[in-house]
């Protein structure tokens, strides 16, 4: 089905399925999850009936994966005015044409999903009961830096979002403050946050683990719990050793995740999560911890 915008009345598609029990006179409210594509995908990309399809239908919820302006490689999309606005439109068209349990909207992506997740969840945070984040994006112009640096093409993609190379102009570097979810993030306080990496990611990946770190850290310090922050020093210990320091070792097991946990670390609402793996998602973990928030 397509969307039309609310802002330019474009028609945007979106991939949409409700439970037979959430639609017509006897509908009964369900949760909805909104799953937000990756950086260079868009709405229709096979993994949805993989990753999201199987979990939506098992446990009856509604779902929607919008295409907000598809692939980053244009102003349009990558978390622009009409993206964010895309993703609300989604949301709202979820809530018309099946029962919505208000308390129990979710927001899911991975990496550049996960980017946009987090500039959702600041963008809108009495709207979601939870947010879960997967190896996301958190400061743009940083990553311009780092994928530059380690020969990825997304620092190309990254100037023909914002219009040039971070330093070229005050116009450049305000696309790419507006864009990054490091300049808003801090709203998210007190919304229910669970960010997880790859402690590989960045070296067999393409997101250094930092950005998850790091707005675990502004999470924290927008809780008012900035005693958990993660130092500096540990930061680029784990970045560059690809290992997490023994005095912070996770010694816990869960039995839901693809991967063992490294790292885990609790601030209020928010949550951290380092795992052993790389750029990776993990679709049944992210649903598990979904499923336990409401909306107070």
């Amino acid at each position: 089905m397509h969307i039309p915008s609310s802002l330019d009345s474009q028609d945007q598609p979106a991939f949409f399925y409700a439970p037979r029990s959430a639609v017509g006179a006897k509908a009964k409210p369900a949760p909805l999850l909104v799953a937000l594509h990756q950086w260079s995908c868009g709405y229709d990309i096979p993994s949805i009936k993989t990753d999201y399809l199987p979990q939506a239908r098992r446990r009856g919820w509604v779902f929607i994966h919008p295409h907000f302006r598809g692939r980053n490689d244009n102003p349009a999309a990558c978390a622009s005015d009409l993206a964010v606005r895309d993703v609300l439109d989604a949301v709202a068209f979820a809530r018309e044409n099946a029962n919505v349990d208000p308390k129990r909207i979710y927001l899911a992506g991975a990496s550049g999903g996960g980017h946009m997740t987090l500039r959702m969840a600041a963008e809108a945070p009495n709207l979601w009961a939870a947010a879960s984040a997967w190896v996301p994006i958190f400061d743009l112009a940083k990553w311009y830096a780092q994928t530059k640096r380690a020969g990825r093409g997304y620092w190309k993609l990254l100037e023909a979002i914002c219009g040039g190379a971070p330093g070229k102009s005050k116009s450049v570097d305000a696309q790419y403050k507006q864009r990054s979810p490091k300049t808003f993030l801090r709203k998210a306080a007190d919304l229910p946050v669970d960010i997880n990496a790859g402690i590989h990611d960045g070296h067999t990946g393409s997101v250094p683990i930092s950005h998850s770190l790091e707005a675990f850290n502004t999470l924290a310090r927008a809780n008012g719990r900035g005693e958990k922050q993660i130092s500096t020093a540990d930061i680029r210990f784990m970045v560059e050793q690809e290992i997490v320091p023994t005095k912070l070792a996770y010694r816990g097991k869960e039995e839901d995740r693809k991967h063992a946990i490294l790292f885990r670390r609790q601030a209020g609402s928010a949550r951290v999560t380092i795992f052993e793996g790389g750029h990776n998602f993990d679709p049944i973990a992210a649903f598990h911890w979904l499923a336990t928030k409401r909306k107070r």
